[in-house]
């Protein structure tokens, strides 16, 4: 398995938690989004992935992009330990919280779109964080509300085990420390993110401790 990812990309991260979890040998290829204009749009990587993205996973003559569909591949085809729970109703559950943050926060505050608000529509600095943070605010205030007092979240999203919702909650939760947005308003997810960094498989896919973290 060769495993395209960046070292900062919240997408990649996630894969690589689960890699992890799931003990799963593999190679790392760097893709770095902003050397030399972004080497996600050179010719051979656009042939890869033309979404010009990242993570992209070879494995099996097979090219898999979108990491919520590769953690899902990934779990089906490594299936211990499991990072989805055995019924159709939590599995809704999960996948519900793994969408909050990989649907409804991610896609409005990843780099290409803060980029082509600065770039293209020539917002300052501060209209970009103002921007993200507005965003992030919607989306954990919404997570913050269907893991609180639910009977089903336990030391993670789901129970005591990890799953894809935790899994896209640390990068997520990552990404909004960076850009300095306020958390104070969200114990749960914040109890459920410290609890995560103790696990070796989320502390070991920090972006600080990747080869390509600068």
């Amino acid at each position: 398995m060769k495993f395209h990812g960046y070292f900062r990309s919240s997408a990649s991260y996630r894969l690589r938690i689960a890699l992890a979890l799931k003990n799963i040998p593999h190679e790392q290829a760097s893709v770095h989004l902003s050397r030399g204009g972004g080497e996600q749009f050179a010719p051979a990587f656009r042939k890869l992935n033309p979404q010009m993205l990242v993570p992209v996973v070879e494995d099996d003559g097979q090219v898999l992009t979108q990491s919520l569909a590769i953690l899902e591949y990934l779990d089906e085809k490594w299936p211990t330990p499991p990072i989805l729970p055995k019924t159709p109703a939590e599995r809704a559950r999960v996948r519900a919280l793994a969408l909050v943050m990989a649907c409804e926060m991610h896609p409005l505050n990843n780099l290409r779109v803060l980029n082509y608000l600065t770039k293209d529509l020539g917002l300052s600095e501060e209209a970009k964080l103002t921007w993200y943070r507005h965003w992030i605010a919607l989306g954990f205030q919404a997570l913050e509300g269907m893991l609180a007092d639910h009977p089903e979240t336990g030391r993670f999203c789901h129970g005591d085990t990890p799953t894809i919702a935790d899994i896209c909650l640390v990068p997520q939760v990552f990404n909004a420390k960076r850009f300095d947005c306020p958390m104070q308003g969200y114990p749960t997810v914040m109890r459920i993110y410290e609890g995560c960094e103790k696990l070796p498989a989320f502390a070991g896919a920090h972006p600080s401790r990747q080869p390509d973290a600068e």
